[in-house]
């Protein structure tokens, strides 16, 4: 080490003193020099194995110096991709306006180790402290031998991922105050799931709200084009106020109900107007899979498939669907649910609530139905699959495609090619119960005259049968349990998909209760009353 250096640890803290300066005091010179992990100079000998404690310590050292220096070249010679580390470090300073870092280590976990950022945000005049917590791992060089960073975006702040950097500046977009349907705020703090909706509504609706940006620390996702993450504010802009359709009640509920079960989504819907009451998300990725997912719906597909069967007069609700324990469809065998008996006297409504797929696969092949007849139901009757919902956000629409083939009897039981949200299959059940599809919303189309989504909806009779199916799937068939302890006018199907390389099974759930529809699914698995099932019913509880 160079003059004034001491290196000691402390209660298993690596501490580097230079004159009583403080960590970021280490000198460079090694880096400087060339003893990186980019570019360096020959290591005497070419180790192996996980990097021990010294070499985690020295490594860490090194780097952390570095970066405190903004020197972003020296720093990255110290990580495994020294390209990428360069880069984001040199934002780091350039871009983001980040000065006087200085980095605090905890205790080594083993190659993991822990810090603190402190540092000062500067843009035009105006300045604030910056302060958070992250960690990085050390591990051996591929062909150095070295002892290096693991380099993660996450390494210089836990939020970066992939593609993404920090920028300070103006910001592109003013501030909004997002307002449920009583008027109350709305905020990440308090309803976590909404950040990334609250940011995405900020980055369309800023300027229509009537604010005046402000200056910001920032991350921006130039991978994916998402909106930019805030975090932290050196000026206030003035925030514009923006309504949404969210009640507060249903949003709390939606948000305590999905924490219950990993990569799960639920939306509610109010049937009778298509207002988006509630949207919750418990995912580590931040990814709106209420709005957006694209996934095979299961069993809760058999709503469409019914009225497909009703509308063009294969049967009704009291009309015979036979549930034989097995059906064959172009070669390929289809079962029901372990343990289901069969029933050839079984009515739609009898193999509706018991969830019977082979029932359903024998009648797709009945006249007049054909490759197009489900697609048909689903685009004019039931607004999906069209490519015009407008939300207020990024939404999907469904997906049923006209196929031919296994895929043909798969899709009438939510599987193939059949895709949806738990958003589209919450407007299902709403289209289900009033006859009427609503396209869903979050922010009314009058700030902005957008067009919302029109289809013909559903024949009254069809409409009835189909909540009475439901209604009777709710109290005696397969969402009973999941349902149990909700009054009033009820209803429910449950569902699980099997998707390609999940050990586990998807699990859906959609119901009503009165004006309120809901639907989740949960990659959790199990059957749909197992998993989603307590979701829906907990945010139907609230009533709205």
């Amino acid at each position: 080490m160079g003059k004034g250096v001491k290196a000691a640890v402390i209660g298993g803290v690596f501490a580097v003193m230079v004159g009583g300066a403080g960590y970021g005091a280490y000198n460079l010179v090694s880096a400087l020099d060339g003893d990186g992990g980019g570019t360096g100079g020959v290591a005497a000998e070419k180790k192996s194995g996980p990097p021990d404690q010294d070499e985690v310590e020295e490594t860490t050292a090194k780097f952390f110096t570095a970066w405190e220096k903004g020197a972003a070249a020296a720093a990255a010679s110290y990580t495994n991709n020294d390209g990428a580390a360069e880069q984001l470090l040199t934002a780091f300073g350039d871009d983001a306006h980040i000065t006087g870092v200085k980095i605090t280590p905890g205790a080594a976990r083993g190659t993991t180790v822990p810090y603190t950022v402190k540092a000062k945000v500067a843009y035009d005049g105006k300045s604030k402290p910056l302060s958070y917590k992250s960690e990085l791992k050390v591990v051996r060089g591929l062909t150095t031998g070295r002892a290096l960073v693991d380099w993660q975006p996450s390494v210089v702040h836990p939020e970066l991922k992939k593609d993404d950097t920090l920028v300070t500046e103006q910001s592109a977009t003013p501030p909004i105050e997002a307002v449920g349907r009583d008027g109350s705020e709305l905020t990440k703090e308090k309803y976590p799931s909404l950040g990334p909706i609250l940011d995405a509504l900020r980055d369309k609706y800023g300027e229509k709200a009537g604010g005046t940006p402000g200056i910001e620390l920032v991350i921006r996702h130039t991978g994916d084009g998402a909106p930019d993450t805030p975090l932290l504010t050196l000026a206030q802009g003035k925030p514009g106020k923006l309504t949404t359709t969210i009640s507060p009640g249903a949003q709390a509920a939606a948000e305590k109900a999905v924490e219950r079960f990993a990569q799960s989504s639920v939306v509610a819907v109010k049937p009778s107007t298509g207002e988006v009451l509630a949207v919750a998300n418990h995912r580590t990725d931040g990814f709106n899979a209420a709005f957006q997912g694209e996934a095979a719906p299961g069993s809760t597909m058999k709503i469409i498939t019914a009225a497909m069967l009703i509308d063009n007069g294969v049967t009704s609700m009291n009309g015979p669907a036979p549930c034989p324990d097995t059906a064959v469809w172009q070669s390929q065998t289809f079962k029901n649910l372990t343990g289901m008996k069969p029933d050839e006297s079984a009515t739609l409504s009898n193999s509706f609530m018991r969830s019977c797929n082979t029932a359903f696969i024998k009648l797709i092949d009945e006249k007049p139905l054909t490759d197009a007849s489900l697609t048909q139901e689903a685009e004019e009757r039931f607004g999906l699959g069209q490519d015009n919902w407008k939300t207020g956000i990024a939404s999907f629409d469904g997906s049923v495609p006209a196929v031919d083939g296994p895929d043909r009897a798969a899709g009438a039981i939510g599987q193939g090619q059949v895709q949806m949200s738990p958003l589209n299959m919450a407007s299902v059940t709403a289209t289900a119960i009033t006859g009427a599809f609503r396209q869903p919303y979050l922010v009314s189309p009058e700030l902005d005259g957008r067009e919302l989504a029109r289809a013909r909806g559903l024949r009254a009779s069809t409409a009835a049968q189909l909540k009475q199916m439901m209604r009777l799937t709710a109290t005696q068939g397969t969402a009973a349990r999941a349902m149990a302890g909700l009054g009033g006018d009820i209803g429910a199907k449950t569902g699980s998909a099997e998707v390609d390389g999940n050990a586990k099974s998807n699990s859906w759930f959609t119901g009503f209760r009165g004006d309120i529809a809901a639907a989740a699914m949960t990659e959790e698995g199990g059957h749909g009353g197992d998993a989603a099932g307590p979701i829906v019913a907990a945010v139907l509880r609230t009533g709205g």
